[in-house]
């Protein structure tokens, strides 16, 4: 997996996976939850499909069961700059935060 800009940070179904380029194995074809976040980038949510292979339909996925194939599904996503509204937005809500805590007992 890939992302413009690089080191994104992968959330997969709810597991942080690291910072973009990565690669991740996978145990199930179909579809994933996928989140990217960055500082100074609007988040990022997808819901990309790894869809299995021609090989891996019936009968062929018994005749070819002796020979090891890898299967390789590729994701690239480009994140948009945060505007200046969203920033002091997520600023003011983070500020708020910190007052909240600071006067729970």
């Amino acid at each position: 997996m890939t992302s413009e800009p690089p080191g994104a940070l992968v959330t997969l179904n709810g597991v942080e996976v690291g910072p973009t380029p990565l690669e991740v194995g996978f145990r199930f074809y179909g579809q994933y939850d996928l989140r990217l976040r960055k500082d100074g980038y609007e988040p990022l949510a997808a819901a990309p499909w790894a869809a299995a292979p021609w090989y891996d339909y019936p009968p062929l996925d018994f005749i070819l069961l002796p020979i090891p194939i890898d299967t390789t599904v590729r994701w690239h996503y480009e994140m948009q700059p945060m505007s200046v509204e969203q920033d002091s937005r997520d600023a003011l809500v983070e500020r708020a935060d910190e007052m909240r805590q600071a006067i729970q007992p």
